[in-house]
């Protein structure tokens, strides 16, 4: 379903202006993505102290900041910062061109603090944020951020059909998150740097307690999305019609409880 494309979104659509305000000025975002997270909590109604943003020190043995990454972990966590950043892109553009579909902009926001619980590990451990400028659509990373601008505008393209097909790229989105936080990516096992099999990076490589912590919480959200799309998908060509996109048949099934 990934090669049914047509002509691009218009570039003249604007977004809100809380948005232009927060991308006009990438610098905001190298304070500190937690400072995002923790407003958004509280917004929320979500006391501090309950998410785990006090400001103290809680980290335990398993967190030590004296542990390093490997390769094979670095390079993942680095991928996976510029995924979730195209997720939150694709997402703002649609629901831009498609302002019905109200699913798109809750869940780009929930997409807004996966890449800042990425970048912040990426922090944590000393590697360098690949994204240095956070406008919508622009990928900056060495290594993939070549992938990433071209998986952005195919799927902005493909989404422009119409709003059923845009809402099933939003499942798309969430069900190649899903099979790219657990293993390695294709495009990362067929580039020259050592790592030659999906089974050498993502969750089902790394031993690092905060790492795995981390993906499990991507695991879960892309979860949650992929049964917020599929209900809006359903609504339009009947319950029980989904046909999976990227993962197993079987394996969505149980995420919908099917």
């Amino acid at each position: 379903m990934e090669t049914r494309l047509a002509s691009s979104v218009s570039a003249s659509r604007s977004l809100p202006a809380a948005r232009i305000a927060f991308r006009a000025v990438p610098a905001i975002k190298t304070l500190c993505c937690s400072v995002l997270v923790a407003v958004t909590l509280v917004m929320l109604g979500v006391p501090p102290a309950d998410a785990g943003l006090t400001g103290e020190d809680d980290s335990d043995t398993d967190t030590d900041s004296s542990r390093t990454l490997d390769f094979n972990e670095q390079t993942h966590l680095v991928f996976m910062c510029e995924e979730e950043k195209l997720a939150r892109d694709v997402y703002i553009t649609l629901g831009t061109q498609y302002p019905r579909a109200k699913v798109f902009g809750n869940i780009d926001d929930s997409e807004e603090r996966h890449k800042c619980s990425v970048a912040d590990m990426l922090t944590k451990y000393g590697v360098a944020n690949p994204s240095t400028n956070d406008n919508v659509g622009v990928f900056t990373g060495e290594d993939y951020g070549w992938y990433f601008t071209e998986k952005y505008a195919a799927l902005i393209k493909r989404g422009s059909v119409s709003e059923l097909e845009a809402l099933y790229v939003g499942a798309f989105i969430e069900e190649l998150d899903m099979l790219d936080i657990n293993q390695c990516p294709k495009v990362i096992v067929e580039t020259d740097n050592g790592i030659d099999d999906v089974s050498q990076c993502g969750k089902v490589y790394t031993d690092n307690p905060d790492i795995q912590r981390l993906y499990e919480s991507l695991l879960e959200g892309s979860k949650n999305h992929l049964r917020a799309y599929v209900g809006d998908i359903e609504t339009i060509i009947g319950d029980g019609n989904y046909v999976a996109q990227v993962l197993t048949q079987e394996q969505v099934d149980a995420i919908l409880d099917r």
